[in-house]
């Protein structure tokens, strides 16, 4: 399905393919051999998505640009990548031959450079910047720049490197004491609800 949002229509190369079941909101282009498969979701929100050629988008990710904090935050998906099934790139850069395995996350701001791969189920925090062919162990969590990977097995570590990311920044222009969670939580929902609000204006193009 493709969604005029903010005025903005998605551009699908003729030679790539969109599954039925796949959706693709305002802003988002999709190149030369790109395949979008069935259940994923790619959001320019007032910002915008990029796929290159012959990436793969599989089924039920999530590519999910913002503009709500400064800078914007596109998703840039470059030539050859492969996005797994329910891996989620919020407002982050992957660079080609890229490959991010089956729910892996990679936050705004994040850097993947060309050859690196996140394995299942792991993460790149926001503002991390991974070097060319980098491997982020299944599980893991991948911070900072230069960048430390840190497993569940490292609680307190990984706490203080999280703490020390800046997600609520990056993501939302939220900022504020580590410590005051629900402050935090509550301006990033409104900033958040406020962002979707341009929704209702939306109009579906092609179904």
């Amino acid at each position: 399905m493709l969604i005029r949002h903010r005025d903005r229509t998605p551009e699908v190369h003729p030679t790539a393919w969109i599954a039925p079941t796949a959706t693709l909101v305002g802003n988002v282009s999709v190149g030369p051999h790109a395949r979008v498969l069935y259940g994923a979701v790619l959001d320019a929100e007032g910002s915008r998505v990029e796929v290159g050629a012959s990436s793969i988008v599989a089924e039920h990710a999530v590519l999910r640009a913002s503009a709500v904090a400064e800078p914007e935050r596109p998703v840039l998906i470059a030539d050859h990548v492969f996005v797994g099934p329910h891996a989620c790139v919020l407002g982050a850069e992957i660079a080609r031959s890229v490959y991010l395995a089956a729910h892996a996350t990679v936050l705004h701001g994040a850097e993947v450079a060309t050859g690196s791969c996140v394995a299942v189920g792991a993460l790149v925090h926001a503002n991390t910047v991974l070097p060319q062919e980098f491997f982020v162990p299944p599980h893991t969590t991948a911070v900072g720049s230069p960048v430390r990977v840190l497993g569940p097995d490292r609680p307190g570590e990984l706490v203080d490197a999280i703490a020390s990311a800046g997600f609520a920044a990056a993501a939302f222009g939220v900022t504020g004491r580590w410590e005051d969670r629900a402050a935090r939580y509550e301006r990033a929902a409104e900033i958040r609800s406020a962002e979707f609000a341009a929704h209702v204006r939306d109009t579906v193009v092609r179904g």
